[in-house]
């Protein structure tokens, strides 16, 4: 292994949350990012059609065209996210989910589902924690 690569840390090559050198950490901090989250529902919704990166960004309400632009690179280098650019002009970029990517819709649907079912509770709590001013 050359200096500055990352391997799993298990011999059978599954990944160790509790490892500190393991990938694993920083896979789980990409796909628990909120933008991350947005992209993949984005694409699954349109699956198997690609979805231009104007299209994504549109649906997308907040995101920065630089913050958009790192999310794809990483789940693109990650293997979730199919990119391919159309020879135009301008250039049209299309975006799409690999079978990897399609796979883990349904765990972030679940997350994302609990989320909005439970902020209104995890908001009464965090208004009950703040220090009243006197």
């Amino acid at each position: 292994m050359k200096e500055g690569e990352r391997q799993v840390t298990v011999p059978d090559r599954r990944g160790d949350l509790f490892s500190p050198d393991c990938p694993t950490r920083q896979l789980l901090d990409r796909i628990g990012d909120k933008w991350t989250s947005m992209v993949i529902k984005v694409l699954a919704e349109r699956h198997p059609e690609t979805v231009r990166f104007a299209d994504l960004r549109r649906a997308m309400p907040g995101i920065s065209h630089k913050m958009l632009s790192q999310t794809l690179r990483k789940l693109a280098a990650d293997g979730l996210v199919t990119r391919r650019v159309d020879d135009t002009l301008p250039p049209s970029v299309h975006y799409g989910l690999t079978s990897l990517g399609r796979s883990l819709e349904e765990p972030l649907a679940g997350l994302r589902e609990w989320a909005e079912s439970h902020m209104a509770e995890i908001d009464d709590h965090r208004v009950s924690s703040e220090p009243h001013a006197s």
